[in-house]
């Protein structure tokens, strides 16, 4: 059995790497938003030119997609944000069904899970 099986949560200097890593991606992902927040308010601005043009259904559905990936985007900047908040807490990393440590190659692909693969293939079923 691999030591990692036997242990009840990460070590500050794992915490303080994945720490970097949620850092970094949310600091992406607040670039995101306010490019995306940026997008919305110049086709808004674009928008009052031309409520009157028959086109005007190309900028609605355009404005919904940007609606729509702000909206995921400020979603995925609050599951970032908890899992700092599980960092902090040294909680960050155990699987809130089995109690077991989520693996690491699974948080540095989705820092902000909370499953681990076991649990979320039994979640499915």
């Amino acid at each position: 059995m691999s030591r990692d099986k036997n242990k009840t949560r990460y070590s500050d200097a794992e915490l303080e790497e994945f720490q970097a890593l949620i850092k970094e991606k949310l600091a992406k992902a607040n670039e995101q938003l306010e490019f995306y927040q940026a997008q919305l308010t110049e086709l808004a601005e674009q928008g009052d030119a031309r409520i009157k043009a028959l086109d005007d259904g190309v900028g609605t559905s355009e404005s919904e997609r940007l609606i729509n990936l702000v909206s995921r985007t400020k979603k995925h900047i609050s599951h970032l944000e908890n899992a700092l908040l599980r960092v902090n807490n040294k909680v960050y990393g155990v699987c809130r069904k089995t109690g077991k440590l989520i693996a690491k190659e699974r948080l540095r692909a989705v820092p902000h899970a909370t499953l681990s693969i076991e649990a979320k293939q039994n979640r499915k079923r």
